[in-house]
């Protein structure tokens, strides 16, 4: 039966999370320079945006082009303050800050926000082959100095968006749906009259 394998499945899924969860514990970490980034209020050192905290994580966005990383923001943005009671929480893009921070008014996203400009920091640390790719690093402060701790990439159907477990429950996937900016479908005959629409 179909069901009996999908919760089999579900079930395998889980262990493997948890031994996951025990190699990047045991993952030593790697002392990393403290690289310089740009934001709203100037420039900040990589150990700037630790703030009050030991534990940062720092979340690679591609800017404000990728429906995809927003869709990712979009979904961590609730769990900003959960995260941040215990973390510093940041989102690195190559965007100008400027433009960074009118994404995240218009998206009501809570980041902190820096830009890594596509310089140093990115080509050094970049989560994957691509010195843009989207994904998130841990890093720890000991005595000053800056360790990253582990890294992971996103992409469709990870752990890291909820959004592509819950349309695999109706049979879909990423080559069935892709995400968009906004949803709001234009009707055939607008009840207003759509005069100012584009």
């Amino acid at each position: 039966m179909v069901q009996n394998e999908i919760e089999k499945l579900e079930n395998e899924m889980c262990e493997i999370n948890k031994k996951l969860t025990k190699l990047r514990r045991e993952n030593p970490p790697v002392e990393v320079k403290n690289y310089r980034f740009k934001t709203f209020e100037g420039e900040l050192s990589l150990l700037d945006l630790f703030a009050d905290n030991d534990t940062l994580f720092l979340i690679h966005n591609m800017g404000q082009g990728c429906r995809y990383c927003t869709l990712w923001a979009d979904g961590i943005n609730p769990f900003i303050p959960h995260l941040e009671n215990l973390y510093s929480v940041v989102l690195v893009s190559k965007d100008a800050p400027h433009e960074q921070r009118e994404l995240a008014n218009s998206r009501g996203w809570r980041f902190r926000m820096a830009s890594h400009g596509g310089g140093e920091y990115i080509r050094e640390q970049s989560v994957g082959s691509d010195t843009n790719s989207p994904g998130i690093v841990c890093y720890v402060r000991k005595n000053n100095k800056i360790y990253r701790k582990n890294k992971s990439v996103f992409g469709p159907g990870d752990e890291y968006c909820s959004f592509w477990n819950i349309i695999s429950l109706a049979g879909e996937d990423d080559e069935s749906v892709i995400p968009q900016f906004f949803y709001w479908k234009r009707p055939v005959k607008m009840d207003d009259g759509g005069v100012g629409l584009n």
